[in-house]
């Protein structure tokens, strides 16, 4: 195992520098490997090591010429990849300071619905961005959940929010518009009274 680790290490450069000093030399100046020995009993043949002809000596670099004497970067042929934008001057268009739209406060329409018909108007008011408030009270049970799953979906399809009044009573309300609190609890309150 150790073994394994030290060629490992010496494969990545990572050993001792007497490992190394033998890589300058020409091959056949390199020692030989060590020849494993065989055990006990076992006879090994030697085979005839066939000679290989001299590698080609790499051409060595130029040396590097003193700083006095080098000739200067060519020119680059190529625009520059970094360019430099004009600073704005007096020529330059101001930036205009515009009011912030009011959001809208609008008086919600009220549904008392009878079936699920009724569906229809609340949506048509919604998109036409008119805040709804829906009646649930006299509605049975089932027709109720189904106005309150359809209304919900409708709100959320079209960026609005639901809110809930009183008992059984729903505030739809489009997005960018608003409903003061005052005129929700009127809302409510007449919702109430009406029963």
């Amino acid at each position: 195992m150790a073994t394994m680790w030290r060629k490992a290490m010496l494969y990545l450069g990572l050993g001792p520098d007497e490992e190394y000093d033998d890589y300058d030399a020409a091959p056949e100046e390199r020692p030989a490997p060590p020849r494993e020995q065989p055990a006990a009993g076992r006879q090994v043949a030697s085979r005839p090591t066939p000679a290989r002809p001299s590698a080609p000596s790499r051409p060595r670099p130029a040396p590097a010429q003193s700083p006095a004497f080098s000739t200067p970067p060519p020119e680059p042929t190529e625009p520059p990849a970094v360019r430099t934008l004009p600073v704005p001057g007096d020529d330059a268009p101001k930036p205009r300071v515009r009011a912030v739209p009011r959001t809208p406060q609008v008086k919600p329409h009220l549904v008392v619905p009878t079936s699920f018909n009724s569906a229809q108007e609340v949506a048509d008011k919604f998109k036409a961005n008119q805040p709804v408030a829906m009646d649930l009270f006299d509605v049975d049970r089932e027709l109720s959940r189904r106005l309150i799953d359809f209304s919900s979906g409708l709100c959320y399809g079209l960026g609005g929010k639901m809110d809930k009044l009183a008992n059984h009573v729903y505030l739809l309300t489009p997005a960018g518009v608003e409903v003061p609190a005052d005129e929700q609890r009127k809302l409510a309150d007449r919702v109430s009274a009406d029963r």
